[in-house]
């Protein structure tokens, strides 16, 4: 175990367990100086893949963030927050700059956002490559009456191996969370997270076509949801506020005080949300609300065609749903989120269109799928059941069904990935984990 000040540090079944705690500053340097050799590595990936795929260097994309976000930035908490982290990351002798980064917390919303709107052009035009599967259950709908949660985050695997970070936040105002997170992070972005507030949630991404430079950014608003939100309705508030139409998300929350959960549709133009208590929310990457699919949404007709990977998990999803009422628990979410039935196909066959998603796997035949074997899937599977109203989830870092991922491998059957090579890790099977707020080597 690594530890600095009241941070603290371990390694676990492929996931790095992060406390931190205190003052903005402060909890920040205990970041930054405990994982300045992740965040490096994370970086240096970054870096070369967006110049990789873009054309442009990664301290173009720095010039941008600075100049959009930096407003929203100035003088919070959240930007002592990212100079402690950097000041950290000093200290350990790894040279790490604030702008870099904000660039870096909002590498999600520039590249799959921003730089499309600004070129002009959809993102379905740039790429369709989705992210994450998810769902949220209440009331009757589970075993026990409680609300359950799952989700598996989808990527490129050069950027979504980092997202194996378990941040436990102890901020000095506000609620602690427990998040999914990567190094260097504030927000959770892979966004996977639970309250001492009493809130609980989720999202997969929905791809709009359009972009506000003056707005705040996404992990600032997600950050201070999380950190200062009570109720389900603050929560909203505050992602409405300043919205961008960066990383927009169909957002799946719950209240473990009340055992209401919520879907919350957040486009740029158009929001949707809606409320119960005994039901189940599913996402799949697309909105179910028609004015946001079809003013906003940039993969629309993908929505209703079983051979792509939202309409196919779409169909699932509600087959799911309807064998599962009333019985889902943890050990069904499992399940769920590492089903591999491919709607299209009509068999078991782990391939883009599965809830637990192997487009390393899929030969990229059929219409709105990815190319072939493309290096881009399920990273990790996490699970919480609020039955005993503890803060703490299950999670499995790997792909949520348990097959490893082999590098060298995978590169010498597919060599037109070797691109990659230099940035890519294995993804041994990991065995399930508890993680709870406090939690020790």
């Amino acid at each position: 175990m690594r530890s600095y000040d009241k941070g603290y540090c371990f390694k676990q079944n492929g996931w790095i367990y992060l406390h931190i705690e205190g003052q903005p500053y402060e909890r920040g340097f205990q970041h930054g100086y405990l994982l300045a050799a992740e965040i490096a590595e994370a970086l240096n990936a970054i870096k070369y893949y967006i110049y990789f795929t873009t054309g442009k260097h990664f301290q173009f994309f720095v010039a941008h963030a600075e100049r959009m976000f930096k407003p929203f930035l100035q003088s919070t908490e959240f930007e002592e927050e990212l100079q402690g982290i950097s000041a950290g990351a000093h200290k350990a002798g790894i040279p790490i700059f604030v702008k870099e980064l904000v660039a870096f917390n909002s590498f999600l919303e520039l590249y799959d956002f921003w730089w499309p709107w600004k070129q002009k052009h959809s993102s379905a035009e740039k790429i369709c490559i989705n992210k994450c599967s998810a769902f949220i259950a209440a009331g009757k709908a589970t075993k026990n009456n409680s609300i359950v949660m799952a989700h598996n985050t989808w990527y490129d695997f050069i950027f979504g191996q980092n997202f194996n970070i378990v941040a436990d936040l102890k901020p000095s105002a506000g609620n602690r969370i427990l998040m999914q997170t990567m190094p260097g992070y504030l927000a959770s972005m892979s966004d996977f997270f639970l309250t001492s507030g009493g809130l609980v949630g989720t999202e997969t991404t929905i791809q709009i076509n359009d972009y506000n430079e003056n707005g705040k950014p996404e992990f600032l608003r997600a950050r201070e949801a999380m950190q200062y939100a009570s109720t389900i309705k603050e929560w909203v508030e505050i992602m409405e506020k300043g919205n961008n139409g960066g990383l927009a998300n169909s957002w799946l929350l719950g209240d473990i005080r009340t055992n209401k959960i919520a879907r919350l549709e957040l486009g740029l133009k158009y929001t949707d949300f809606e409320q119960t208590e005994n039901s189940i929310y599913t996402g799949f990457n697309a909105p179910e609300n028609p004015e946001i699919r079809n003013l906003e949404y940039a993969q629309k007709n993908d929505y209703f065609d079983i051979r792509s990977e939202i309409g196919a998990r779409r169909v699932r999803f509600s087959q799911l749903a309807k064998d599962y009422y009333g019985k889902i628990d943890a050990a069904i979410a499992k399940k769920i989120i590492a089903d591999h039935y491919d709607i299209y196909l009509n068999t078991d066959n782990p391939s883009s269109r599965t809830i637990c998603c192997h487009s390393d796997n899929d030969r990229g035949e059929f219409p709105s799928t990815p190319s072939p074997y493309s290096l881009h899937g399920a990273l990790d599977g996490k699970v919480l059941d609020t039955i005993h109203q503890k803060m703490q989830f299950e999670a499995r870092w790997g792909r949520p069904c348990g097959i490893p991922f082999n590098a060298d491998d995978y590169l010498t059957a597919h060599p037109e990935w070797a691109w990659q090579k230099d940035y890519l890790r294995d993804m041994p099977a990991e065995d399930w984990t508890m993680f709870t707020i406090g939690m020790k080597d």
